[in-house]
């Protein structure tokens, strides 16, 4: 050890200092007692070992005559880490390895290597490297002993000197309880590195958190997950298996690394490392040394070159699913990396249920939307049905009105934008309907909106729908009406009603084929045509600035107006007729001559939908199977007109009479008002204001 240890060569040689003078003097019970408490002191005040070793060597030489002193710690059963106490220690946190098999046999550290050289130019062999190094440096005696830990061999302390038969009997009595003590401050050192790694590891793993918050695909980022747990738990594979229901089959849902030809991703949980219900892991330091009577994981291992693994279940469905940190190099995995690799489960295990609960939302969306979906195809087939045989059937005779379907059969193959202008109640989605059944789309479906019907802050939503959580109270994701259009037909009515942006937002979604749901990042892609109608002078609104001109030219391809009904008076008789029939369960059957007489003469402000709810509340109100007159609303009856009643000023007039004397028939109740008159309640309150109407007089 050439006043050091074995193996320090050169380095060491730059940092000996003598410590005590020469001379064999035996120990005396006190000072061996003092320098046993300072050497107890410094064990327990710090873990810092170059600072125990020069406190301990400055303890020690009050009561051994060394010149140097130096401590070897056992890192594998091959080699030793050589710490030198001489002066200042400068090796920059890094002591020196060195093997075993450069010591000869009688210089090795061993359990049995206790006791003390007094002459090693006689007892060393200068063959050996390290035995040679120590003569080269002039050391002729040694004293030296094992360190333990429970009766386990750890490492060895070491005293030296220029000087033969520098230490006696006494000596090597005092220098054993040092090498305990010693051995506790390797011990506290190696619990503390132990423990400060854990937690540098931990650390490290929980830099997997954002990762796996950011994404509801695990499996997708399987090898980032990898990369960032390499390297506090070297791998060559990671893997994320399940277990199926039965319990029968191992399912492989994840691999890291390049993807390997032929490799089963089902196999039998016969095959799988032995993990039972509530255990905490599997290590198995060499799978080639498992017993041949258990196949195990052996065959799988095999393929994919591995030799140690560590499995650790996770906590998610029930615990049948594992992480598997699989290794080519045998004896890779400890105890001590259980706490780390159980942490890297608990991520992912967490992950997996986040992802779980978004696929069961997903679900359950889509679920509900298929089931708006199929509710809104079966309203469509009523309404189609109804147009054929119910209300909306295409009902007359009169010139004006069959010009109005013949523009509109030439149109209906076509895919051009319609805008079917006239007066409210003119029948306008009779004729969009009309125009779907007519064209290509027909077996798609029909959506129609009342664009006044709904506020802005509404209109939005139900036109383009909206995602879960968009907007307070949207608790599900709701497909809007042009996305349930989608093939079909959409009818948008009252469009000169709609406000400015959602004018543009309208136009987008014709001009492009895509629009947002509300509180959507993503586009959704439809194919509708759509047909307008409005009872507005669009063009004059477009002049006011209350209409888009890009929005105007856009829908204003082909339009067609339809006659109010005083214009087509000979159908009349045709379409009381019908609606009759259709309230035939309410008792009625027919029009009396006086009856028809009278609705032939009245000028029908509110066309064919006044008309329809005159008749609806005739059959609820007559008392036999013949409407009479007196059955009427009372508007009809006082209120006689010819068709040379045409003046603007008098159908105003007949208007708000027919407004006044249906909101003394309810009690000034605009809702129930606006319901009978068959207009939307913003069209009655715009009325009100023009004709000067006040609903709580006829309260």
């Amino acid at each position: 050890m050439g006043n050091g240890p074995p193996g320090i060569d050169n380095d060491l040689r730059s940092h000996t200092q003598v410590l005590q003078p020469a001379g064999a003097a035996p120990v005396e019970p006190g000072p061996l007692a003092g320098a046993l408490s300072r050497i107890a002191r410094i064990v327990s005040e710090t873990l810092e070992l170059k600072e125990v070793f020069e406190r301990v060597a400055e303890a020690a030489a009050t009561v051994l005559p060394f010149d140097n002193m130096g401590v070897s710690r056992l890192e594998t059963p091959e080699t030793m880490r050589l710490y030198a106490k001489a002066g200042t220690m400068n090796h920059e946190g890094h002591a020196p390895v060195v093997r075993l098999q450069d010591f000869s046999p009688l210089m090795r550290s061993g359990p049995g290597s206790a006791g003390r050289i007094d002459d090693a130019a006689l007892l060393l062999d200068p063959t050996f490297p390290m035995d040679r190094s120590i003569l080269e440096r002039g050391v002729r005696s040694i004293l030296r002993a094992p360190l333990t830990r429970g009766g386990e061999f750890i490492g060895s302390v070491w005293f030296t000197s220029e000087r033969p038969g520098a230490f006696t009997a006494d000596h090597e009595t005092a220098i054993q309880p040092i090498a305990d003590l010693l051995g506790l401050a390797l011990e506290h050192e190696r619990l503390w590195s132990l423990e400060a790694d854990r937690r540098r590891r931990l650390d490290a793993i929980d830099s997997l958190l954002p990762m796996l918050a950011g994404t509801l695909d695990v499996r997708g980022i399987f090898n980032r997950v990898s990369e960032t747990v390499q390297p506090v738990l070297p791998h060559d594979r990671l893997v994320l298996t399940s277990l199926s229901a039965d319990q029968s089959e191992i399912t492989v849902d994840a691999i890291s690394g390049e993807p390997i030809p032929g490799l089963p991703t089902r196999m039998p949980a016969s095959d799988a490392p032995d993990c039972p219900q509530g255990a905490e892991y599997v290590l198995i330091p060499d799978v080639e040394a498992q017993s041949e009577k258990c196949a195990g994981p052996r065959p799988g291992c095999r393929q994919l070159g591995i030799r140690s693994l560590l499995k650790i279940p996770l906590r998610v469905d029930g615990g049948r699913g594992w992480l598997l940190f699989l290794s080519r190099s045998p004896g890779r995995y400890s105890e001590e990396d259980v706490v780390v690799a159980r942490r890297v489960a608990d991520h992912v295990s967490l992950a997996l249920s986040h992802q779980r609960l978004a696929e069961e939302e997903k679900r359950a969306t889509e679920a509900r939307e298929r089931a708006t979906h199929l509710e809104e195809r079966v309203q469509a087939l009523k309404a189609q049905l109804d147009t054929t045989l119910g209300y909306h059937r295409v009902i007359g005779d009169s010139k004006p009105w069959k010009s109005a379907l013949t523009q509109a059969a030439k149109v209906a193959p076509t895919e051009t934008t319609v805008l079917l202008t006239g007066e409210s109640g003119t029948g306008k989605e009779v004729v969009a309907r009309f125009i779907h059944r007519g064209s290509p789309r027909s077996g798609g479906p029909f959506v129609g909106l009342n664009c006044a019907a709904l506020p802005e802050t509404l209109l939005e939503s139900e036109l383009f729908g909206h995602e879960k959580g968009a907007f307070t109270g949207a608790v599900g994701a709701k497909p809007g009406l042009v996305e349930l259009a989608d093939g079909g037909t959409l009818l948008l009515d009252e469009i000169g009603e709609l406000e400015p942006d959602s004018q543009v937002k309208l136009l987008r979604a014709l001009e492009a084929g895509t629009f947002f749901r509300v509180g959507a990042i993503r586009p959704r892609r439809v194919d509708v045509r759509l047909v307008a109608a409005t009872n507005r002078d669009l063009a004059e609104a477009m002049k006011a600035g209350e209409f888009r001109q890009d929005l105007y030219y856009r829908i204003n391809t082909i339009t067609i107006r339809l006659p109010p009904l005083r214009e087509r008076r000979e159908d009349i008789a045709l379409l009381a007729g019908h609606f009759v029939a259709a309230h035939a369960t309410y008792g009625a059957r027919q029009l009396g001559p006086r009856t028809l007489a009278v609705l032939e003469e009245y000028a029908w402000p509110g066309n064919v939908r006044e008309l329809l709810h005159a008749i609806e509340r005739a059959a609820i109100l007559s008392k036999a199977e013949e409407i009479q007159p007196e059955d009427l609303p009372p508007e009809l009856l006082g209120t006689p007109s010819t068709p040379a009643v045409s003046s603007a000023a008098s159908l105003q007039a007949m208007e708000r009479q027919h407004i006044v004397a249906t909101l003394r028939e309810v009690g000034g109740h605009r809702g129930k008002a606006a319901a009978l008159l068959a207009i939307d309640p913003k069209t009655l309150y715009r009325k009100l204001i023009a004709y000067g109407i006040k609903p709580e007089e006829f309260r």
